[in-house]
Order: structure tokens, then C-alpha cells, then sequence
């Protein structure tokens, strides 16, 4: 008897050596690539209606870059970040469907996040009566083709990241970075005044989420995102915009690593004063600055574990227009409203009704103890806001513009007063109306049920 019992205890001892042995050893690895996705041709450019003609120069490079992570179990995450306005459901699908093929990912492991630049190229399929269908054919062929070439070069540089994969330790930290404004509360005019006052008013996002990957003993990749439209510039040169200069000043300042930049919840959020080159390279320098300082010493290690969620719910619509409704419009002096019209109105041609619902992608990723959740469209701050206070502060990440940039996401505030982001923007997306007042709970809801919250 006393034998067996020994033997036993030897065996159990044994396994707890083992395991912390293994436990010990355990890590995370990584991949990093990236490649220049800057157009070769003066082809029309994202973000604002009033222009009327191609770019015509080039201020900065516009980059596409790939981090993978590989977790102790193998699980494996692939953020994609694009320096670009936007991405549609098209595009990202077809990389989606590529990638499955080639590397066996699924869909859940996979995550595009751009950083709304309003001086990057029309992005195929992404805000359609604003652009597409606002130029000529010869136009229209080269957004096709930059967005063919652009899948091409997302598949290429997720191979090449993982290729790459080596042993790395990962950390996070989050900083802070005040020279976003709440557009709906403060006249853009008064910024300065009200900012010198201290009488800026409006929910707002300052963190500045910070993700640190270190291999070989060397700085491999800082992933860092910030709440606040990309909307410095406004001219006819290909520009990264402020999160572009960030990016730049950071791989400046740490040689060897790539930085790799995330929209939040900026949707009505604006870098004020703005229009100036010199204000772009501002913001940029005070980002980094903020991301610097967690890089620097305040980042804690995270566990090599990994789980991720994505689901397309059947987010609702309020009321949709009728055909007279929509004929009317097709008449319209204004030139985006008519072109939403008649798009809709091909499409009951074809046989196709207008839909009650849009698949809207929300996912999440657990890394260690951090919670990173990605949201599709341009998202207001107000979900940022709320998600942080009901889930883990800073310890969840929140980024919009991931994954289908479909339209702006209102919260119920800004639904109920209206406005741009709450209404008229879905003309530019080509939606055929806003969103229902219940939009808000079932994104968070479904953010609550993918995290085991609810």
C-alpha cells in the first residue's frame, strides 16, 4: 500500500515538473511584413465629394502591413492594418477566401484594420455613390484594378508574415493623446478658443492602446491605434495623414520594428486646427510621442494565449423608402442623393428588395489579458466609451474601419439627434436609410456574447 501511494506521488510530481516545466517555455511567436500600397497612377482619390479631379503628387507612401501571432496552442491571428480610407466586404472576403485556401485561417482569425486616410485612393467597393459613381469608366477601371492588385498584395504579405514566424514576447500598455475633438459639440472654428479656455465639450477617446512585440531580443512590431477621423488633409496628394507621420516616427525612432497603426471609434471625432502639412506631422509626432512612452517602460507581458470570435449579425434598418420615394430622389439636384437612388433602383430592377437588415461584422480577440474588439464601419466614440466601462477600461482595445467599412455606426444618442453621423452619411455609402435605435444594444451584445460576458 505504502509502495502504490509513493509511486503515485512520484507520478503526480512528476507531471506538475512537467507541466511548469512546459509552462515555462511556453511562448508566443510573430511575423512581421508589409508592403507599399501607394497607386502608380493619378487615380481619384477617398474620403471627400467635392473633389474633381485624380491626385497629382505624393506627400508620403501609403503602406499595407501584416502581424501575425502565433499563441503556445498554434492558434494563430493575422492583423492586416492598410493606410487607406476604407475596405469593403468584397475585398476583404476575397482575401478571406485566399488565405483559407492557402494558409488554412478562418475567417475569425483574420482582422483588416485601416486607418481612414481622407488622401488615399478610392478603395473599390467602399463608398460607392460618393466615388464610383461619381467618375468616368477610365477612372472606374483603375479603382478596379488597384482593388485587385491590393488583394494580391494582402495575401502575399500574410505569407510572407508568416513565413517569418519566429519566438517573440508580447506586451501591452496604453497611453494618452489629447488633439482629438468631438466634431457634433464644438464648432470647428472655436476649437482654439475653447481648447486655450479648457471648454471643450463632447465625448471623446484619448487613449492610445499600445501592443509591443519583441524576437531575437530586438523590437519587432508596435501596433497602436487612436480615436480621431484622418482628416488633416484635404489636397490632391497621396498622404498617410497623421497616422501615417505617426507610423513614420516611430519606425524612425525604433529601427527594425514596423508600426502598425488602428482607427478607434473616431467617427465623430476631428484633429483640430487641421489643413496644414505641418499639423499632420504635429499630430503624428505627439502619437508617437504618447506610444513611445508605453514602448519605453510602461508595458506589461502578455500570456501566449489566444481565442477569437467573429460573427456578421443582422443589424436593422429603420423605415426604407418606397419606390416613388426613391424615384423622386433619382431626380434630385443633388448629385449623390440621385446616384443612391438609381443604384437602389438597379437593384429592385433586378429583382433584388431592399434589405431590412446589413450583415455587420463585429469580432474579438483575446490575447493573454487583453480583449482587442473590432468593429466594421465608421463607429462613433460612444461605443469605445461604453465598451471600456463594461468590459476591462484599457485592457480592451476598440477599433472601427476593420473588416467592411459599410457606413457610419451612430449610437442611439447620435441616432436620436440626428445629423450627419446619425443620418444623412448613408447617403455617401449608399444605404437606403439609417439605422434602427436598436443597432447599439445588439453590436454590444453581441461584443458581451463572443467575450463570455453575457
Amino acid at each position: 500500500m505504502m509502495r502504490t501511494n509513493t509511486l503515485s506521488l512520484v507520478l503526480v510530481f512528476s507531471a506538475f515538473l512537467s507541466s511548469s516545466c512546459l509552462s515555462a517555455e511556453a511562448t508566443w511567436r510573430a511575423g512581421v511584413a508589409k508592403v507599399n500600397i501607394t497607386p502608380s497612377e493619378f487615380m481619384w482619390m477617398s474620403g471627400y465629394g467635392g473633389r474633381d479631379h485624380p491626385a497629382e503628387g505624393k506627400l508620403t507612401d501609403l503602406w499595407a502591413k501584416a502581424l501575425v501571432l502565433e499563441a503556445a496552442d498554434g492558434q494563430r491571428a493575422l492583423l492586416l492594418t492598410l493606410d487607406l480610407v476604407g475596405i469593403s466586404a468584397e475585398l476583404s472576403n476575397q482575401v478571406c477566401e485566399k488565405l483559407a485556401k492557402s494558409q488554412g485561417l478562418k475567417r475569425s482569425q483574420i482582422a483588416f484594420c485601416t486607418s481612414h486616410t481622407h488622401t488615399g485612393p478610392v478603395v473599390q467597393g467602399n463608398l460607392v455613390p460618393l466615388h464610383y459613381l461619381q467618375v468616368d469608366r477610365n477612372q472606374q477601371i483603375l479603382v478596379e484594378q488597384y482593388g485587385q492588385k491590393l488583394v494580391k498584395q494582402l495575401v502575399e504579405i500574410s505569407a510572407k508574415a508568416i513565413a517569418g514566424l519566429k519566438p517573440a514576447d508580447v506586451a501591452w500598455g496604453s497611453g494618452k493623446a489629447t488633439f482629438a475633438v468631438n466634431r457634433r459639440n464644438n464648432k470647428e472654428a472655436k476649437v482654439p478658443e475653447l481648447r486655450q479656455q479648457g471648454k471643450l465639450v463632447g465625448p471623446v477617446d484619448h487613449d492610445a492602446p499600445v501592443l509591443m512585440v519583441k524576437s531575437d531580443g530586438k523590437l519587432k512590431a508596435i501596433v497602436f491605434g487612436y480615436a480621431c477621423h484622418a482628416t488633416v488633409l484635404s489636397f490632391y496628394q497621396w498622404s498617410g495623414d497623421y497616422p501615417g507621420f505617426a507610423q513614420m516616427e516611430l519606425e524612425k525612432k525604433y529601427p527594425g520594428a514596423t508600426a502598425l497603426f488602428f482607427a478607434g471609434c473616431g467617427a465623430d471625432q476631428n484633429p483640430l486646427p487641421r489643413r496644414k502639412v505641418e499639423l499632420a506631422k504635429e499630430y503624428g509626432k505627439r502619437l508617437a510621442a504618447a506610444v513611445g512612452r508605453v514602448v519605453d517602460g510602461g508595458t506589461k507581458s502578455l500570456a501566449p494565449k489566444l481565442t477569437m470570435d467573429y460573427r456578421e449579425i443582422p443589424l436593422k434598418l429603420d423605415s426604407l423608402p418606397n419606390k416613388k420615394q426613391l424615384e423622386d430622389d433619382a431626380k434630385s439636384g443633388n448629385r449623390f442623393i440621385a446616384a443612391r437612388a438609381k443604384m437602389l433602383l438597379d437593384k429592385i430592377a433586378d429583382g433584388k428588395p431592399l434589405p431590412q437588415t446589413y450583415p455587420y461584422p463585429v469580432q474579438t480577440w483575446r490575447l493573454g489579458e487583453i480583449q482587442f474588439v473590432t468593429l466594421g464601419g465608421e463607429v462613433v466614440v460612444d461605443f469605445a466609451v461604453r465598451l471600456k466601462s463594461e468590459l476591462q477600461g484599457v485592457k480592451t482595445f476598440v477599433a472601427g474601419y476593420a473588416n467592411d467599412v459599410m457606413a457610419y455606426i451612430a449610437s442611439r444618442r447620435v441616432l436620436r439627434e440626428g445629423g450627419y453621423e446619425g443620418a444623412s452619411a448613408m447617403i455617401y455609402y449608399g444605404l437606403p436609410t439609417r439605422w434602427d435605435l436598436s443597432s447599439e444594444d445588439d453590436i454590444v451584445n453581441e461584443v458581451h456574447r463572443q467575450l463570455g460576458d453575457r
